[in-house]
């Protein structure tokens, strides 16, 4: 596909001495400083990309494979260095094609005693097939950006998490199996199969969040991330609330203001079948009116990675996450 939280609130009061300051009532005059945080921390890009370069050394993560589990052990141990409370979450799993797989969706808590939830989220398996590729389409491509940036922004966040500490409860699911679907499945659900199970599965039974963030495909050279069609309709205030952090970032070259339909992605079962509500961050091409050009295809490699779009897609993100600690004041 990140803090130590201050809170100030100082009163100066006048007394009737010759020191103070009265009104024509001889009430004392209260003056209140509003409650402030510090500045959200940086996000660093070049962890990200090299967050996002550790997975594609690898080999594709597609499940069953050696690079696949070797990932899995890759992630878990980042996330448990920061301080995340770290788990898997393993499932019996049969994809369209007949093929069955052991799930491995990677599940991270932060502050898990806090009971108002945040809920970050990048599948970090590989497509199996290069399928919409003219050369070599049965073979695997790198999934630098389907897959490895969003998990790569995410594991950056975990770790700026780890040192600042602010006052918020955020957890992260990386979800396996979300590029195993076939194309043009008319309804038939063959995609984002972790998500699927986790949110009838949840990680802790009765498990809810105030809202869902999906981030899927962002780090490409000059992407845009569009206001998503599902996002706007369940989740408008968070659409509302990303978008304008962006363009107070100076971000609006990213997250452009324009609507595109739904799309089907992991966002659409955390809303549908865990009823949270759920923004997806995707890198839309609106010159050809589909996912970028190297969407399925081996040129999904480090050569489109760009390390201002993981920083854009980054710091917005870790600062809307960052101000959530100002519900608590």
């Amino acid at each position: 596909m990140k803090k130590l939280s201050f809170f100030f609130a100082c009163c100066l009061f006048a007394s009737c001495s010759n020191n103070t300051t009265q009104d024509n009532n001889n009430s004392s005059t209260i003056v209140v400083k509003t409650p402030s945080l510090p500045a959200a921390p940086a996000f660093n890009s070049d962890s990200a990309y090299a967050f996002v370069k550790a997975q594609v050394d690898l080999g594709p993560r597609v499940p069953g494979t050696a690079a696949h589990a070797k990932c899995a052990d890759y992630l878990v141990s980042k996330l448990k260095s920061y301080g995340w409370d770290t788990q898997i979450q393993n499932g019996n799993i049969s994809t369209y094609d007949g093929k069955k797989f052991n799930l491995k969706n990677i599940i991270a808590s932060y502050k898990p005693e806090i009971a108002n939830r945040i809920l970050l989220m990048s599948h970090w398996d590989t497509r199996p097939f290069a399928d919409q590729d003219s050369i070599n389409p049965t073979k695997p491509a790198d999934g630098a950006d389907d897959g490895a940036s969003g998990v790569g922004v995410l594991l950056e966040i975990a770790r700026q998490f780890g040192i600042s500490k602010p006052d918020v409860g955020i957890d992260i699911l990386l979800d396996d199996l979300e590029d195993y679907g076939k194309e043009n499945d008319n309804g038939e659900n063959t995609w984002a199969l972790g998500t699927q199970y986790w949110a009838k599965n949840p990680h802790k039974p009765g498990y809810i969040a105030q809202y869902g963030i999906l981030l899927d495909m962002v780090g490409a050279t000059g992407a845009t991330f569009p206001r998503e069609g599902l996002s706007s309709e369940y989740a408008p205030y968070i659409v509302k609330t990303i978008w304008n952090k962006a363009a107070q970032l100076g971000y609006t070259n990213y997250f452009v203001q324009q609507d595109i339909h739904g799309i089907t992605d992991d966002h659409e079962y955390i809303i549908s079948n865990a009823n949270i509500p759920c923004v997806d961050i995707v890198n839309w091409d609106f010159k050809i009116g589909n996912f970028a050009f190297y969407h399925h295809r081996h040129s999904d490699n480090m050569n489109v990675i760009d390390k201002n779009t993981l920083k854009a897609v980054g710091q917005t993100v870790l600062e809307v996450l960052w101000e959530e600690q100002k519900k608590k004041s």
